[in-house]
C-alpha cells in the first residue's frame, strides 16, 4: 500500500490522487495507474483501469488470474466491473469512499455470489494515511477561488 500511495502522489494535478498497482502472483509489479480522467478527459481513466490495462498489455492477455490489485481508494461500480471482468484475484485497498465504494461501502459489486467469479477484498489497510491523501486533495479544491 505504500507503493500506491507514492504512486497516488504523483497524480497529475486537477485529478483525484488515487494510485493502483497491480502484482503478478509471483509479486512482481505488472500494472501501474493513476486517475487521469481530468488530464485525459477521459471517464474511464480511474487509477484501478488505467493499472489493469497494463498489466494486461504486461502479460500479453486480458486475464489477469492470480493477481492482485492494491489501490489507495475503494474502487467505484466501474472499476469493479473491470476487476471482474479481468478476473483479478483479489483487492487490497486503503480508505473507504462511502459515497462511491462498489466493494462494501455503498454496495457490494464483487462478492456476489452469482458472479462467475469470485474476487477476495480487504479494505481499510493503511487507511489513514490514504484518508488523508483525499484529504489534502479536497481541502486544496475548497480553498481555491471560484469562477
Amino acid at each position: 500500500m505504500r507503493e500506491a500511495i507514492a504512486l497516488a502522489r504523483t497524480t497529475p494535478a486537477g485529478d483525484v490522487p488515487v494510485g493502483a498497482i497491480v502484482y503478478a502472483p509471483d509479486g512482481s509489479v505488472v500494472g501501474r495507474g493513476v486517475n487521469r480522467r481530468e488530464a485525459d478527459a477521459d471517464p474511464t481513466a480511474h487509477a484501478e483501469v488505467e493499472a489493469i490495462r497494463e498489466a494486461a498489455r504486461t502479460l500479453g492477455t486480458w486475464r489477469l488470474d492470480g493477481c492482485e490489485l492494491v489501490v489507495t481508494l475503494e474502487p467505484c461500480t466501474m472499476c469493479a466491473g473491470a476487476i471482474l471482468g479481468a478476473r483479478v484475484r483479489s483487492v487490497v485497498f486503503g480508505a473507504y469512499e462511502p459515497k462511491t465504494g462498489a466493494l462494501g461501502s455503498l454496495f457490494d459489486a464483487v462478492r456476489d455470489p452469482h458472479h462467475l467469479h469470485q474476487v477476495e477484498v480487504r479494505g481499510g489497510v493503511l487507511e489513514a494515511e490514504t484518508a488523508q491523501l483525499m484529504g489534502e486533495f479536497f481541502a486544496d479544491v475548497r480553498a481555491q477561488p471560484r469562477n
